[in-house]
Protein backbone atom coordinates (compact mmCIF):
# COMPACT_ATOMS: atom_id res chain seq x y z
CA UNK A 1 0.00 0.00 0.00
CA UNK A 2 1.06 3.51 -0.57
CA UNK A 3 3.53 4.94 2.45
CA UNK A 4 1.99 8.22 2.50
CA UNK A 5 -0.75 8.18 5.48
CA UNK A 6 -4.34 9.41 4.96
CA UNK A 7 -5.78 12.51 6.32
CA UNK A 8 -6.63 12.46 9.72
CA UNK A 9 -4.38 9.37 10.10
CA UNK A 10 -7.13 6.45 9.15
CA UNK A 11 -8.96 5.78 5.42
CA UNK A 12 -12.41 6.02 5.88
CA UNK A 13 -14.96 3.38 4.69
CA UNK A 14 -18.69 3.98 4.55
CA UNK A 15 -20.02 1.95 2.19
CA UNK A 16 -22.04 -1.12 3.49
CA UNK A 17 -21.60 -4.42 1.66
CA UNK A 18 -23.16 -7.85 1.58
CA UNK A 19 -25.44 -8.30 4.82
CA UNK A 20 -25.11 -5.20 6.00
CA UNK A 21 -26.19 -2.92 2.78
CA UNK A 22 -29.17 -5.47 2.71
CA UNK A 23 -30.49 -4.46 6.00
CA UNK A 24 -29.59 -1.38 5.74
CA UNK A 25 -31.81 -0.68 2.28
CA UNK A 26 -34.93 -2.60 3.69
CA UNK A 27 -34.73 -0.29 7.02
CA UNK A 28 -34.58 2.83 4.87
CA UNK A 29 -38.07 2.02 3.62
CA UNK A 30 -39.38 3.20 6.95
CA UNK A 31 -37.02 5.98 7.17
CA UNK A 32 -37.81 10.02 5.57
CA UNK A 33 -36.56 10.28 2.30
CA UNK A 34 -34.37 12.71 1.41
CA UNK A 35 -33.04 13.89 -2.67
CA UNK A 36 -29.61 14.94 -2.47
CA UNK A 37 -28.38 17.88 -5.26
CA UNK A 38 -25.84 16.63 -7.85
CA UNK A 39 -23.17 18.18 -5.33
CA UNK A 40 -24.11 16.30 -2.31
CA UNK A 41 -24.60 12.89 -4.03
CA UNK A 42 -20.44 13.91 -5.21
CA UNK A 43 -19.74 14.52 -1.57
CA UNK A 44 -21.68 11.81 -0.60
CA UNK A 45 -19.81 9.29 -2.10
CA UNK A 46 -16.25 11.00 -1.55
CA UNK A 47 -16.90 10.76 1.77
CA UNK A 48 -18.55 6.49 1.21
CA UNK A 49 -15.04 5.81 -0.54
CA UNK A 50 -12.77 7.70 2.18
CA UNK A 51 -11.67 10.57 -0.32
CA UNK A 52 -12.83 13.27 2.40
CA UNK A 53 -11.11 10.93 5.31
CA UNK A 54 -11.40 12.41 7.84
CA UNK A 55 -14.80 13.23 7.56
CA UNK A 56 -17.61 10.33 8.35
CA UNK A 57 -20.63 12.04 7.10
CA UNK A 58 -21.36 15.36 6.66
CA UNK A 59 -20.24 18.41 9.20
CA UNK A 60 -21.81 19.99 12.07
CA UNK A 61 -21.77 23.26 13.62
CA UNK A 62 -18.91 23.29 15.35
CA UNK A 63 -16.86 22.01 12.51
CA UNK A 64 -18.90 24.21 9.69
CA UNK A 65 -17.57 27.88 11.75
CA UNK A 66 -14.14 26.46 12.58
CA UNK A 67 -13.28 25.76 8.67
CA UNK A 68 -15.45 28.43 7.84
CA UNK A 69 -13.18 30.69 10.26
CA UNK A 70 -9.33 28.96 10.57
CA UNK A 71 -9.88 26.27 7.64
CA UNK A 72 -9.55 23.46 10.17
CA UNK A 73 -11.88 21.35 11.45
CA UNK A 74 -12.66 21.74 15.34
CA UNK A 75 -10.14 19.39 16.15
CA UNK A 76 -7.62 21.37 14.92
CA UNK A 77 -7.28 19.20 11.99
CA UNK A 78 -6.84 20.99 8.08
CA UNK A 79 -9.69 21.00 6.51
CA UNK A 80 -10.70 24.05 4.06
CA UNK A 81 -14.24 23.84 2.63
CA UNK A 82 -17.42 22.72 4.40
CA UNK A 83 -19.02 19.29 3.30
CA UNK A 84 -23.14 20.30 4.36
CA UNK A 85 -26.02 18.60 3.54
CA UNK A 86 -28.49 21.40 3.20
CA UNK A 87 -32.21 20.54 1.74
CA UNK A 88 -34.58 22.51 0.17
CA UNK A 89 -36.35 24.56 3.67
CA UNK A 90 -39.64 22.88 2.88
CA UNK A 91 -38.12 19.49 4.19
CA UNK A 92 -35.42 20.90 5.78
CA UNK A 93 -37.66 22.88 8.56
CA UNK A 94 -39.75 19.61 8.83
CA UNK A 95 -36.59 17.73 9.92
CA UNK A 96 -35.28 17.30 13.51
CA UNK A 97 -32.68 15.84 15.01
CA UNK A 98 -33.14 12.33 15.44
CA UNK A 99 -34.23 11.33 12.37
CA UNK A 100 -33.30 8.97 10.25
CA UNK A 101 -32.82 9.28 6.75
CA UNK A 102 -33.13 7.58 3.40
CA UNK A 103 -30.67 9.54 1.15
CA UNK A 104 -31.80 9.47 -2.69
CA UNK A 105 -30.29 10.25 -6.29
CA UNK A 106 -32.61 12.30 -8.54
CA UNK A 107 -34.49 9.24 -9.35
CA UNK A 108 -35.54 8.05 -6.41
CA UNK A 109 -32.62 5.47 -6.00
CA UNK A 110 -31.45 4.12 -2.60
CA UNK A 111 -27.57 5.89 -1.89
CA UNK A 112 -27.64 5.35 1.87
CA UNK A 113 -28.68 6.24 5.14
CA UNK A 114 -27.85 8.99 7.87
CA UNK A 115 -28.97 9.51 11.41
CA UNK A 116 -29.77 13.55 11.85
CA UNK A 117 -27.05 13.84 15.17
CA UNK A 118 -27.48 17.65 14.59
CA UNK A 119 -29.41 20.55 12.82
CA UNK A 120 -28.38 24.03 12.82
CA UNK A 121 -28.70 27.23 10.98
CA UNK A 122 -26.88 27.42 7.35
CA UNK A 123 -24.31 30.56 8.15
CA UNK A 124 -24.30 31.70 4.58
CA UNK A 125 -23.11 34.84 5.72
CA UNK A 126 -20.24 33.29 7.40
CA UNK A 127 -19.31 30.54 4.48
CA UNK A 128 -19.56 33.15 1.28
CA UNK A 129 -17.11 35.89 1.82
CA UNK A 130 -14.37 33.43 3.86
CA UNK A 131 -14.42 30.88 1.27
CA UNK A 132 -14.69 32.10 -1.69
CA UNK A 133 -13.36 35.14 -0.68
CA UNK A 134 -16.20 37.49 -2.37
CA UNK A 135 -20.23 37.74 -2.09
CA UNK A 136 -20.78 38.22 -5.23
CA UNK A 137 -23.78 35.92 -7.30
CA UNK A 138 -21.85 35.86 -10.56
CA UNK A 139 -18.82 33.36 -8.80
CA UNK A 140 -20.35 30.02 -9.84
CA UNK A 141 -19.83 28.61 -5.91
CA UNK A 142 -21.55 31.47 -4.59
CA UNK A 143 -24.51 31.26 -6.11
CA UNK A 144 -24.37 27.27 -5.58
CA UNK A 145 -24.50 28.31 -1.63
CA UNK A 146 -27.11 30.91 -2.11
CA UNK A 147 -29.60 28.09 -3.86
CA UNK A 148 -28.92 25.79 -0.68
CA UNK A 149 -31.42 25.85 2.53
CA UNK A 150 -31.00 27.38 5.16
CA UNK A 151 -30.89 24.33 7.50
CA UNK A 152 -27.74 22.30 7.90
CA UNK A 153 -28.23 18.12 8.79
CA UNK A 154 -25.32 16.68 10.14
CA UNK A 155 -24.37 13.05 11.03
CA UNK A 156 -22.51 10.10 9.66
CA UNK A 157 -23.34 8.56 6.79
CA UNK A 158 -23.67 4.59 5.50
CA UNK A 159 -23.84 4.30 1.88
CA UNK A 160 -25.26 0.87 0.35
CA UNK A 161 -24.32 2.29 -3.43
CA UNK A 162 -22.29 5.51 -4.17
CA UNK A 163 -23.59 5.94 -7.59
CA UNK A 164 -26.09 4.12 -9.22
CA UNK A 165 -24.75 4.71 -12.73
CA UNK A 166 -21.02 5.37 -12.17
CA UNK A 167 -19.48 7.54 -14.99
CA UNK A 168 -16.54 5.89 -16.34
CA UNK A 169 -16.79 2.77 -13.79
CA UNK A 170 -13.47 1.91 -15.36
CA UNK A 171 -11.62 4.44 -14.01
CA UNK A 172 -13.41 5.29 -11.24
CA UNK A 173 -10.79 4.46 -8.53
CA UNK A 174 -11.37 4.55 -5.06
CA UNK A 175 -8.42 5.76 -2.91
CA UNK A 176 -8.03 2.01 -1.12
CA UNK A 177 -7.63 0.75 -5.04
CA UNK A 178 -5.29 3.35 -6.14
CA UNK A 179 -3.09 3.08 -3.08
CA UNK A 180 -3.52 -0.70 -3.83
CA UNK A 181 -1.96 -0.04 -7.26
CA UNK A 182 0.97 2.64 -6.50
CA UNK A 183 2.10 -0.21 -4.46
CA UNK A 184 1.98 -3.04 -6.56
CA UNK A 185 3.41 -0.81 -9.32
CA UNK A 186 6.61 -0.51 -6.87
CA UNK A 187 5.59 3.66 -7.33
CA UNK A 188 6.90 5.22 -3.22
CA UNK A 189 6.69 8.70 -4.92
CA UNK A 190 3.32 10.07 -7.01
CA UNK A 191 2.39 13.18 -8.62
CA UNK A 192 -1.00 14.08 -8.74
CA UNK A 193 -2.91 16.77 -11.38
CA UNK A 194 -6.06 17.77 -10.79
CA UNK A 195 -7.61 19.65 -13.79
CA UNK A 196 -11.40 19.83 -15.34
CA UNK A 197 -10.24 20.91 -18.30
CA UNK A 198 -8.74 19.17 -21.13
CA UNK A 199 -4.78 18.56 -20.82
CA UNK A 200 -2.71 21.31 -23.57
CA UNK A 201 1.01 21.46 -23.72
CA UNK A 202 1.35 23.77 -20.88
CA UNK A 203 -0.39 21.25 -18.69
CA UNK A 204 1.28 18.25 -20.32
CA UNK A 205 4.78 19.78 -19.77
CA UNK A 206 3.71 20.52 -15.73
CA UNK A 207 2.99 17.09 -15.18
CA UNK A 208 6.07 15.86 -17.10
CA UNK A 209 8.29 17.80 -15.27
CA UNK A 210 6.81 16.29 -12.15
CA UNK A 211 7.41 12.91 -13.07
CA UNK A 212 10.99 13.49 -13.44
CA UNK A 213 11.29 14.26 -9.62
CA UNK A 214 8.94 11.14 -9.05
CA UNK A 215 8.12 7.54 -9.42
CA UNK A 216 4.60 7.60 -10.99
CA UNK A 217 2.36 10.51 -12.35
CA UNK A 218 -1.53 10.02 -11.27
CA UNK A 219 -3.65 12.00 -14.19
CA UNK A 220 -6.67 12.71 -11.85
CA UNK A 221 -9.28 14.60 -13.52
CA UNK A 222 -12.61 15.86 -11.52
CA UNK A 223 -16.05 14.35 -13.57
CA UNK A 224 -18.32 15.57 -10.96
CA UNK A 225 -20.55 18.77 -11.33
CA UNK A 226 -18.49 21.77 -13.23
CA UNK A 227 -19.95 24.91 -15.16
CA UNK A 228 -22.37 24.25 -17.78
CA UNK A 229 -19.75 26.20 -19.88
CA UNK A 230 -16.93 23.73 -19.20
CA UNK A 231 -15.82 20.86 -21.51
CA UNK A 232 -18.00 17.62 -20.88
CA UNK A 233 -16.26 14.73 -18.90
CA UNK A 234 -16.69 12.64 -21.42
CA UNK A 235 -14.76 14.83 -23.82
CA UNK A 236 -12.35 15.22 -21.56
CA UNK A 237 -11.78 11.90 -21.26
CA UNK A 238 -11.23 11.26 -24.46
CA UNK A 239 -8.63 13.87 -24.46
CA UNK A 240 -6.64 12.54 -22.10
CA UNK A 241 -6.55 8.82 -23.10
CA UNK A 242 -5.28 9.91 -26.30
CA UNK A 243 -2.75 12.09 -25.00
CA UNK A 244 -1.54 9.56 -22.60
CA UNK A 245 -1.50 6.86 -25.16
CA UNK A 246 0.88 8.88 -27.74
CA UNK A 247 2.61 10.94 -25.53
CA UNK A 248 3.29 9.44 -22.39
CA UNK A 249 5.36 6.33 -20.96
CA UNK A 250 2.30 3.64 -19.64
CA UNK A 251 4.51 2.02 -17.11
CA UNK A 252 4.62 5.98 -14.85
CA UNK A 253 1.48 6.71 -15.72
CA UNK A 254 -2.16 5.98 -14.47
CA UNK A 255 -5.18 7.49 -15.39
CA UNK A 256 -8.15 7.80 -12.62
CA UNK A 257 -11.59 9.81 -12.19
CA UNK A 258 -12.55 12.05 -9.08
CA UNK A 259 -16.25 12.16 -8.20
CA UNK A 260 -15.99 15.58 -6.76
CA UNK A 261 -18.49 18.95 -7.71
CA UNK A 262 -16.46 21.76 -7.70
CA UNK A 263 -17.16 24.70 -6.03
CA UNK A 264 -14.87 27.43 -7.90
CA UNK A 265 -12.86 28.44 -4.53
CA UNK A 266 -9.34 28.80 -5.79
CA UNK A 267 -6.33 28.29 -2.96
CA UNK A 268 -9.01 26.90 -0.31
CA UNK A 269 -9.70 24.43 -3.49
CA UNK A 270 -6.30 24.24 -3.92
CA UNK A 271 -5.69 22.64 -0.11
CA UNK A 272 -8.80 20.35 -0.19
CA UNK A 273 -7.43 19.26 -3.98
CA UNK A 274 -3.86 18.36 -2.03
CA UNK A 275 -5.73 16.69 0.77
CA UNK A 276 -8.19 14.62 -0.87
CA UNK A 277 -4.90 13.00 -3.39
CA UNK A 278 -3.13 12.36 0.04
CA UNK A 279 -6.26 10.08 0.98
CA UNK A 280 -5.46 8.43 -2.81
CA UNK A 281 -2.03 7.91 -1.70
CA UNK A 282 -0.39 10.89 -3.61
CA UNK A 283 2.79 12.35 -2.04
CA UNK A 284 3.37 15.68 -4.27
CA UNK A 285 0.34 17.74 -5.91
CA UNK A 286 1.01 19.96 -9.11
CA UNK A 287 -0.49 23.46 -8.22
CA UNK A 288 -0.74 25.73 -11.30
CA UNK A 289 -1.70 29.43 -12.19
CA UNK A 290 -4.92 30.25 -10.93
CA UNK A 291 -5.71 26.41 -9.79
CA UNK A 292 -9.62 26.02 -8.83
CA UNK A 293 -10.30 29.73 -9.70
CA UNK A 294 -13.09 31.43 -12.47
CA UNK A 295 -13.27 34.77 -13.19
CA UNK A 296 -10.63 37.54 -11.70
CA UNK A 297 -11.53 36.37 -8.31
CA UNK A 298 -8.41 35.38 -7.14
CA UNK A 299 -4.66 36.58 -7.96
CA UNK A 300 -2.74 33.89 -10.31
CA UNK A 301 -0.77 32.37 -7.70
CA UNK A 302 -3.03 32.66 -4.51
CA UNK A 303 -3.41 29.07 -4.80
CA UNK A 304 0.33 28.45 -3.69
CA UNK A 305 0.84 30.85 -1.58
CA UNK A 306 -1.94 29.52 0.92
CA UNK A 307 0.01 26.79 1.69
CA UNK A 308 2.46 28.94 3.42
CA UNK A 309 -0.24 29.21 5.90
CA UNK A 310 0.45 25.58 7.27
CA UNK A 311 3.23 23.55 8.30
CA UNK A 312 4.46 20.61 5.71
CA UNK A 313 3.22 18.07 8.08
CA UNK A 314 -0.76 19.08 8.46
CA UNK A 315 -1.02 18.55 4.53
CA UNK A 316 1.50 15.93 4.14
CA UNK A 317 1.59 16.33 0.11
CA UNK A 318 4.70 18.16 -1.13
CA UNK A 319 3.04 20.99 -3.29
CA UNK A 320 4.41 21.71 -6.72
CA UNK A 321 4.46 25.38 -7.35
CA UNK A 322 4.73 25.84 -11.34
CA UNK A 323 4.64 29.17 -12.84
CA UNK A 324 2.89 29.75 -16.20
CA UNK A 325 4.21 27.56 -18.96
CA UNK A 326 3.79 27.96 -23.05
CA UNK A 327 6.13 27.43 -25.57
CA UNK A 328 8.76 29.90 -27.16
CA UNK A 329 9.56 30.34 -29.96
CA UNK A 330 13.23 31.30 -29.28
CA UNK A 331 13.90 28.62 -27.09
CA UNK A 332 11.86 26.43 -29.53
CA UNK A 333 10.42 24.54 -26.16
CA UNK A 334 8.21 24.65 -23.80
CA UNK A 335 9.37 26.92 -21.05
CA UNK A 336 7.82 29.25 -17.87
CA UNK A 337 9.85 32.57 -16.66
CA UNK A 338 11.83 31.16 -13.92
CA UNK A 339 13.53 29.14 -17.62
CA UNK A 340 13.23 31.51 -20.39
CA UNK A 341 14.46 35.31 -20.66
CA UNK A 342 12.49 36.01 -23.70
CA UNK A 343 9.48 38.47 -24.23
CA UNK A 344 5.37 37.73 -24.77
CA UNK A 345 6.06 37.97 -28.41
CA UNK A 346 8.10 35.09 -28.98
CA UNK A 347 5.48 33.04 -26.85
CA UNK A 348 2.83 30.99 -28.18
CA UNK A 349 -0.31 31.78 -26.38
CA UNK A 350 -4.06 32.22 -27.64
CA UNK A 351 -7.28 33.34 -25.35
CA UNK A 352 -10.01 30.95 -24.79
CA UNK A 353 -12.19 33.12 -26.75
CA UNK A 354 -9.12 32.67 -29.34
CA UNK A 355 -9.53 28.74 -28.67
CA UNK A 356 -12.93 28.04 -28.83
CA UNK A 357 -13.06 30.12 -32.11
CA UNK A 358 -10.37 27.82 -33.78
CA UNK A 359 -11.73 24.86 -32.46
CA UNK A 360 -15.72 25.95 -33.94
CA UNK A 361 -13.98 26.43 -37.19
CA UNK A 362 -12.87 22.93 -37.46
CA UNK A 363 -9.22 24.76 -37.40
CA UNK A 364 -6.12 23.13 -35.04
CA UNK A 365 -4.90 25.53 -32.45
CA UNK A 366 -0.89 25.57 -33.55
CA UNK A 367 0.58 22.21 -32.13
CA UNK A 368 2.79 24.16 -29.59
CA UNK A 369 -0.40 24.52 -28.08
CA UNK A 370 -2.26 21.66 -28.24
CA UNK A 371 -1.67 18.13 -30.02
CA UNK A 372 -3.15 17.97 -32.71
CA UNK A 373 -5.32 14.26 -31.14
CA UNK A 374 -6.74 16.63 -28.51
CA UNK A 375 -7.60 19.60 -30.96
CA UNK A 376 -9.73 16.91 -33.22
CA UNK A 377 -11.61 15.98 -30.28
CA UNK A 378 -12.47 19.44 -28.94
CA UNK A 379 -12.92 20.59 -33.11
CA UNK A 380 -15.67 17.31 -33.34
CA UNK A 381 -17.87 18.35 -29.40
CA UNK A 382 -17.27 21.99 -30.53
CA UNK A 383 -18.84 21.96 -33.50
CA UNK A 384 -21.45 19.71 -32.35
CA UNK A 385 -22.73 22.28 -29.83
CA UNK A 386 -22.59 25.23 -31.91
Amino acid sequence: MSSITPHGGKLVNRVLEGAAAHAAAAQAGSYRHLTLSPREQCDLEMIAIGAFSPLTGFIGKADFASVCKDMRLADGTVWPIPVTLCPPDDLGSSINEGDRLALKDGKGRLLGTMSVHEKYPHDKELEIPNVYKTTEDAHPGVAQIRKQGNWCLAGDVDVTTPNHEPEFADFRLPPAWTRAAFAAKGWKTVAAFQTRNPIHRAHEYLTKCALEITDGLLVHPLVGETKSDDVPAEVRMQCYRVLIDNYYNKNNTMLSVMPLAMRYAGPREAVLHSLIRKNYGVTHFIVGRDHAGVGSYYGTYDAQTIFDNFRPDEIGVTPLKFDHSSWCNACEGMTSSKTCPHGPDSKVHLSGTKVRDLLRSGQRPPMEFSRPEVADILIRWAQSVV
